[in-house]
């Protein structure tokens, strides 16, 4: 069971991810966590990462890359993995197929929890914070009582300057630009299944389960 998992924020790739990981006991493999392990170990492309890192660069896609087939060569990943945060380039996603290729292990699935802009705009800028206690609350999920003001302790909420509406916009737009040349590309290979991240939690991972149950 080899899948790749894509999604905007506030998609709910994050839940699915947990969800599928715990179900079909697959390694979650996330750039970060790669990177963390690789630097931590002290291999070759950890240092050659962690140099470029320090210096606020971006580490080229040959180290990534590099980074990425050392992982899923590891025999955790033979019954399969679950991919999140890795391509996002198609570039990347073509060095992604070689790997697998050279591996003999094919990506079964990429899955794109699909998620409306305007649902994602609500659900993104949705967050208000106490200003006393940190407790979270979420307008559309999770209100408070009363507006504007905490359940818990009575504080005034706030709205973070990162889930205001302008940033939030921009940020998406971002990612729907990077994202779209990545669909299009495992849509052409017959990979890509599209998920309605637009349901409840539950409802969403009933969609993968139906859709990996053929695995």
């Amino acid at each position: 069971m080899n899948l790749v998992l894509m999604g905007l924020p506030g998609a709910g790739k994050g839940t699915q991810a947990e969800k599928i990981v715990e179900k079909y006991n697959i390694p979650h493999i996330s750039t970060g966590d790669m990177f963390r392990a690789a630097i931590k170990n002290g291999t070759e492309l950890g240092l050659q990462a962690k140099s470029f890192m320090d210096k606020g660069a971006l580490v080229p896609d040959e180290v990534t890359i590099g980074i990425v087939k050392e992982r899923l060569s590891k025999d955790d990943c033979k019954e399969g993995f679950l991919l999140d945060g890795f391509p996002r380039t198609v570039a990347q996603a073509a060095a992604l197929e070689d790997i697998l290729s050279e591996l003999n292990r094919p990506i079964d699935y990429v899955i794109n929890v699909d998620v409306d802009k305007d649902i994602l705009m609500e659900r993104l800028t949705g967050r208000r914070i106490c200003k006393d206690c940190g407790a979270t609350y979420h307008l559309v999920f999770n209100p408070p009582a009363q507006e504007g003001v905490c359940t818990r302790c009575g504080g005034e909420l706030y709205q973070r300057a990162d889930d205001n509406a302008d940033t939030v916009q921009n940020r998406l737009e971002v990612n729907l630009a990077q994202t779209k040349p990545l669909l299009s590309f495992y849509e052409d290979k017959g990979t890509l299944r599209n998920i309605n991240g637009q349901q409840d939690i539950n409802v969403v991972f009933e969609d993968v389960e139906k859709l990996l149950g053929g695995l």
